[in-house]
């Protein structure tokens, strides 16, 4: 415990510069003797500036190692240093793998030897949504633990939907843990604190989401997987940023095609292009990971089968590529207007189908 407050101290007065840390403990002999250290004793060390020197020793005048463990055992935050045992095997191996991680939930419970992130847009098209639902919705009843941002959009459908398949989870946020961000998922946290996987950050639990931190996290969720699912992701996305983090952590890049139209896509076809994947089912993502497939795994959970009416498949299967508006399913369908109501309304009652603005709707399953 004695060394653990100042591993603690080493990373909320660094703002968790993994490099930092690793090159101070070099020099020193414990993070005791690193954080007690001088500036001037801290600017003997090759790659170490004048400016990290003053702006660590302006942070460490307001740092209490004591403090630091106090709040970590009152808010009942497990913690693991890079020198850990436990600490993962996979993150240890990246070139700039976090000291410190902060830790809620059941680590140990996540199968590290089968583990996939997923990334993609916070504004993903409906479309995209369905079928990475249906791709999870096949690793049902294997141990595959699914990992990402717990952000919007892709992030939260991977989350939910591996929850819902009772795959393991981990969610790697860009804050410390006393943080819900965005506040929509406050669900999901919980969910993944109590029993359903683990949140993880390289933060203390005090310090605040900052727009800087989001891309800096991405190395840990590309680092913590043995390959990277892309979900739609345009030129200038962060999903980027981890797909290029992947491949300098020499992972597996995956890609999930979506509509040429979808400006999300060019991201996703520039990967393909440049030799990433391509992703059309669970059996893909295993065949690219080298895992051994079962074929049963796909027939073993107990998701229900949707049985529909003849006028219920109709509506179905015009939703099946994209949302489309009432008027444009009235014109496919056939139907009048009076019994295509009644039947959405139906479908929408039961979970089938959803409305959205504009008076589009969409599929849910």
């Amino acid at each position: 415990m004695n060394e653990l407050k100042y591993w603690l101290a080493l990373s909320k007065a660094s703002y968790s510069d993994s490099r930092f840390i690793k090159t101070v403990l070099e020099f020193f002999n414990s993070p005791k003797d690193a954080w007690m250290a001088s500036s001037a004793d801290l600017l003997q060390i090759n790659g170490i500036n004048c400016k990290k020197v003053e702006s660590f020793a302006e942070l460490k005048r307001t740092t209490n190692p004591d403090d630091l463990i106090r709040g970590i055992e009152k808010r009942k935050i497990h913690v693991l240093t890079i020198k850990d045992q436990e600490y993962p095997f996979l993150l240890k191996q990246i070139y700039d793998a976090p000291a410190v991680l902060y830790i809620k939930g059941d680590l140990k419970s996540c199968n590290a030897d089968k583990t996939l992130a997923v990334v993609g847009s916070r504004k993903a098209s409906n479309y995209i949504m369905d079928t990475l639902d249906n791709l999870i919705d096949g690793l049902v009843g294997s141990d595959v633990t699914i990992i990402s941002g717990l952000a919007l959009g892709v992030d939260s459908c991977s989350h939910r939907a591996a929850i819902r398949n009772n795959l393991k989870t981990i969610g790697v946020i860009a804050s410390g843990l006393d943080y819900v961000y965005p506040k929509e998922n406050k669900d999901l946290y919980k969910q993944l604190a109590e029993d359903k996987g683990a949140i993880v950050s390289e933060y203390y639990p005090t310090e605040r989401p900052e727009t800087w931190k989001f891309p800096k996290r991405n190395r840990i969720i590309s680092g913590l997987s043995k390959g990277t699912l892309i979900v739609e992701a345009g030129l200038k996305s962060g999903a980027l940023i981890t797909a290029r983090l992947c491949l300098e952590q020499n992972r597996e890049l995956m890609c999930i095609p979506g509509l040429v139209t979808n400006p999300n896509t060019e991201g996703i076809y520039k990967l393909v292009k440049e030799g990433a994947g391509l992703v059309t089912n669970a059996k893909d993502i295993f065949e690219h990971l080298n895992w051994q497939y079962d074929s049963t795994i796909a027939n073993s959970g107990n998701i229900p089968k949707i049985n529909l009416l003849d006028n219920e498949r109709k509506i179905y299967e015009i939703l099946n590529l994209e949302p489309k508006q009432f008027d444009e399913i009235l014109v496919q369908s056939k139907m009048n207007v009076q019994e295509l109501m009644g039947i959405i309304t139906t479908m929408e009652l039961n979970g089938l189908i959803k409305q959205l603005p504009g008076q589009k709707y969409t599929k849910i399953r």
